[in-house]
């Protein structure tokens, strides 16, 4: 069950958004069936409850040199509290890293990196992931095609 629970409108709002973050509150209010106030109203209401979390441009990572993906699983020495905060800081200072996620299965954390090719990889292995105190094991798996990228959330499952 949602933190704040929505509606019918609060997911057409929350499905039109997710295809345009910068459509004119105008057209979003006659999109949902709403007057431009309410629609408003609304909006901000989702903003403050955390439902709506930010506003993003998405960039093609062809575009600005960073047509590299790779997965990597990263196992540490031990799990134990200090290890697992000292490892998340440290990717969470990293430019490249852009997801981050602590597992269950063989490995402890899977990694999603970008970069603009191989040796930029090698480099950022070698000056950094592998510095990081209690790294046991790193596995890297390159990504040869993306097949599906989406940034929108199935909201179907909410009613």
């Amino acid at each position: 069950m949602p933190k704040h629970p929505l509606d019918r409108i609060d997911r057409k709002i929350l499905a039109a958004l997710q295809q345009d973050g910068r459509l004119p509150n105008n057209e979003l209010a006659e999109r949902v069936g709403l007057s431009p106030s309410p629609c408003l109203r609304r909006v901000k209401a989702l903003e403050e409850a955390g439902v709506i979390a930010r506003y993003v441009a998405l960039v093609d990572p062809a575009s600005v040199d960073l047509p590299v993906n790779i997965f990597v699983n990263v196992s540490l020495e031990r799990q134990v509290e200090a290890r697992l905060d000292g490892f998340e800081a440290a990717v969470m200072a990293r430019p490249e890293v852009l997801e981050c996620y602590l597992m269950t299965g063989d490995a402890d954390y899977l990694l999603r990196v970008v970069v603009p090719d191989l040796a930029s990889y090698e480099r950022f292995l070698k000056e950094h992931l592998t510095r990081i105190p209690g790294v046991a094991s790193i596995r890297s798996s390159f990504a040869l095609k993306q097949v599906r990228y989406r940034t929108a959330l199935p909201l179907e499952h909410l009613g």
